[in-house]
């Protein structure tokens, strides 16, 4: 093995084909940077320079090793520089996980100006459940998430509230209730329900369910789908109604309409949370650069 001192000192001979000027260059004494120069063509068994009294010159061997040294000093310098980039959290890979966040302007505004600011920085983006992100984030699959309350024990994960959002009602657009301004959930007792299975989000569903027993009774599902815009589908082909985050609204269809919920519950239970979660004791300087970017497009406005 070769060291990157003595590769040094070689191209050092190499460009000044002269020991006494490529030491004053290395900042040493000139007998030792002779001595390394041997040692060199001891360890390849080959002589790199032809040496007489009044000059040095490259050998044809020692010429083809100056190209091989500078390259091998040059990628050398090329991998530090892009550890140290790494390290500063400007180039390397990050995972997101993410329910649909189509409707939340401020987090998608994050992530183009951490894009444009952070061009080394590769994404690959999954879409998926909350109960799949708490996995994939505990596993070390992803990064970073953005999800519901989880409803589960998660000690490795660490989670922060972007936002809260009120729940409203979908109702297809004939339904007897379209044209209320509210909805009063005690008057959904008698209706079928469509909604997300417990397993892909047991905090968002158990929450729902909590939601219909504070008003008096447990909500009839009758079809259950994995994404919210299937289930705003569902309401809209009229297989039932959906208590689903009011900021779906803004993509609604001409077919479904969505109300707000008179309160008639504890304000905890009217609310959602949209959390960013990571997992905690993972040390990663791209992830914390991307949630410091999340928290100030999220950062209530200065007066």
């Amino acid at each position: 093995m070769i060291e990157t001192r003595l590769l040094q000192q070689f191209i050092a001979v190499a460009e000044e084909l002269h020991f006494n000027r490529a030491a004053q260059r290395l900042h040493m004494a000139q007998p030792p940077l002779s001595q390394a120069i041997r040692r060199l063509e001891r360890e390849m068994g080959l002589a790199l320079f032809e040496r007489t009294n009044r000059s040095v010159a490259l050998t044809p061997a020692g010429a083809a090793f100056a190209n091989t040294a500078r390259q091998i000093l040059q990628s050398l310098d090329d991998g530090v520089a892009q550890t140290q980039r790494v390290a500063q959290g400007l180039e390397g890979l990050l995972t997101l996980t993410f329910i649909n966040i189509a409707p939340y302007a401020p987090l998608l505004r994050a992530l183009r100006g951490f894009r444009l600011a952070s061009p080394g920085v590769a994404f690959t983006m999954q879409e998926a459940t909350t109960q799949e992100q708490v996995q994939a984030l505990e596993s070390g699959a992803a990064d970073i998430g953005f999800l519901r309350t989880p409803g589960t024990t998660t000690p490795q994960l660490q989670f922060e509230t972007l936002l809260r959002e009120p729940i409203c009602v979908a109702l297809p657009a004939g339904h007897r209730l379209a044209g209320s301004a509210q909805i009063v959930l005690a008057l959904l007792k008698d209706e079928a329900f469509v909604a997300s299975p417990r397993p892909l989000g047991p905090g968002f569903h158990d929450q729902l369910i909590a939601l219909c027993q504070a008003a008096g009774f447990v909500p009839r599902v009758v079809q259950q789908a994995r994404q919210m815009q299937t289930l705003i589908a569902l309401v809209a082909s009229g297989f039932g109604i959906a208590l689903v985050p009011a900021s779906l609204a803004t993509g609604a269809q001409h077919d479904v309409v969505f109300r707000p919920i008179a309160v008639d519950a504890p304000h905890a239970l009217c609310t959602l949370e949209l959390l960013m979660a990571w997992k905690a004791g993972r040390p990663s300087a791209i992830r914390d650069r991307l949630i410091a970017q999340v928290r100030g497009a999220f950062a209530p406005a200065a007066d």
